[in-house]
């Protein structure tokens, strides 16, 4: 019983991280070159 009950929370877990992840807004955008001249001057 507390195998099944460990398997099925872990595997609950890694679903809900999965689901948060690929909700991110920024997973398919590629940052412009314009993007990444603003952060290399703020880092510098």
């Amino acid at each position: 019983m507390i195998d099944n009950f460990a398997l099925g929370l872990s595997h609950g877990l890694m679903l809900l991280a999965a689901i948060l992840l690929l909700r991110r807004r920024d997973l398919d955008r590629e940052p412009s070159r314009r993007d990444r001249k603003q952060r290399d001057a703020e880092g510098a």
